[in-house]
């Protein structure tokens, strides 16, 4: 809404997200409780050239299959209330085991910041990470930062800034799978399309259909007005 827009952060525990959010907003942050869950979430402002960008500190979670309320409220956040961007918060010293969350994410929506913090830490450990490969092989903007000295953040809210301007546009890269899996979601997204529109990405709700995700059935069904019952979503998968 006019010069305000809504950038979300993602990321495991102990990533350093949590420290990002609070050097960015400072004092110009609340929490309160999101849609009905008992998981908090916190918000603040910063204000960068003429933009006023809120962030939402979405829960620390390991992934985004909605095993649990956290990240149920996570995932529910990047994909129904569609933020302008999400920042995916990784830790420079785990990134095997970061990135499957950040692959996820880059399935469920365009828009997307790898942030990977703790860099210092990694160089003193002798880890040398090129965001420049990374970037051209996942398709969005990688940026190195350490959240707790503020290094990085004028790259990474000029980044945010160019993003939502248009002058940066992303192209996350599609994650393939067997030859098995990529027929099956060929053979049902023009069905998922019929119920979801242009509102989600019908490649993702294929691969959760045939995951058996309940929780996402249920959520598209409260969403998007469907009164269908649930024997009729099975003919989809």
């Amino acid at each position: 809404m006019g010069n305000s827009y809504r950038i979300a952060l993602a990321g495991n525990p102990n990533t350093g997200k949590s420290t990002l959010f609070n050097a960015l907003t400072g004092l110009r942050q609340h929490t309160g409780n999101w849609a009905g869950k008992t998981v908090s979430l916190a918000q603040g402002n910063v204000q960068y050239k003429d933009k006023t960008f809120n962030l939402i500190d979405l829960p620390g979670t390991y992934s985004l299959f909605s095993n649990s309320s956290d990240e149920e409220v996570a995932r529910n956040y990047i994909v129904f209330e569609k933020p302008d961007v999400t920042v995916v918060v990784l830790d420079a010293t785990s990134l095997e085991r970061n990135f499957n969350l950040a692959l996820q994410v880059l399935e469920m929506t365009k828009n997307v910041i790898i942030c990977i913090n703790l860099i210092d830490v990694a160089e003193k450990q002798g880890i040398t990470i090129n965001e420049r490969i990374l970037t051209n092989r996942l398709g969005v903007p990688v940026i190195k930062i350490s959240a707790r000295n503020k290094k990085g953040f004028p790259m990474l809210l000029d980044t945010i800034d160019r993003i939502v301007t248009g002058a940066i546009e992303c192209e996350p890269v599609q994650m393939t799978y067997s030859d098995d899996i990529e027929k099956q979601i060929k053979k049902i997204e023009p069905k998922v399309y019929e119920l979801v529109g242009n509102q989600l990405s019908t490649r993702w709700v294929s691969l959760r259909l045939l995951d058996g995700d309940e929780k996402l059935l249920n959520e598209i069904n409260q969403r998007f007005g469907q009164r269908r019952q649930h024997n009729e979503y099975s003919t989809v998968i």
